[in-house]
């Protein structure tokens, strides 16, 4: 966490100079090195807007939708998910000669370089698969085990209803359902088990073998 205002501003920079919404890309910084005389590592090995060099670097581009999401803006988190999403750079046979790589795979990154802009780099070993899995169902969803206690704390477009989640502790089956009446993006009015109001929200799991009905409602005002 930083000063509010600073991170305000932070993020509205990244959005101006790094989020390409019409190329689908979050760079990792702009512009590229190319003829510096100084020395600024390994990344100058690469090609200008390949890799770490001005691409997207998808690792990082994965916390530029978690910082969103903890802001609380569930409708940009997802925007940006969904323009990582490999799916999304295969949709029909242009995407797919421009994309070059596996459409079911994260890539490690994606090239701005002109000429490739949208080319998909090295797949199939990124950390960036866990970190985009990570960010979905935790910051997202709001999905977040500490030990034998389990805080659903969502952060979504206003526009979704509602949304379910099954999670099977050991042998025991939790059928999770969020509502979202009246459309907001995040806040926790409401969390019952079995039908019962827990007072902290948070649910206990127990490893009983039975399975349990967990409710979310979200809302701006607690319920009582």
């Amino acid at each position: 966490a930083g000063d509010s205002d600073r991170v305000e501003v932070a993020l509205r920079s990244l959005e101006e100079g790094l989020v390409r919404e019409a190329d689908d890309l979050i760079l990792l910084f702009t512009p590229p090195f190319d003829k510096t005389t100084d020395d600024v590592g390994y990344i100058k090995g690469y090609p200008p807007g390949v890799r770490e060099n001005g691409g997207q670097y998808t690792h990082a581009a994965t916390w530029v939708a978690m910082a969103f999401a903890r802001q609380g803006d569930g409708d940009k988190a997802v925007r940006l998910l969904r323009m990582l999403n490999p799916v999304e750079h295969a949709r029909d046979e242009k995407d797919c000669e421009r994309y070059k790589v596996e459409p079911y795979v994260m890539p490690g990154d994606v090239y701005s370089l002109p000429g490739h802009v949208g080319r998909g780099g090295w797949t199939w070993y990124t950390g960036a698969a866990a970190w985009m899995y990570r960010v979905w169902l935790e910051e997202v969803l709001g999905f977040q085990r500490r030990g034998d206690r389990l805080a659903i704390n969502p952060v979504i477009p206003k526009d979704w209803p509602s949304f379910r989640l099954r999670y099977r502790h050991g042998n025991t089956l939790y059928r999770i359902a969020v509502e979202n009446p009246d459309h907001c993006s995040r806040g926790v009015a409401l969390v019952e088990v079995d039908g019962i109001a827990v007072a902290d929200k948070m649910v206990t799991l127990r490893d009983d073998a039975r399975p349990h009905e967990v409710r979310v409602l979200l809302g701006t005002e607690p319920v009582a």
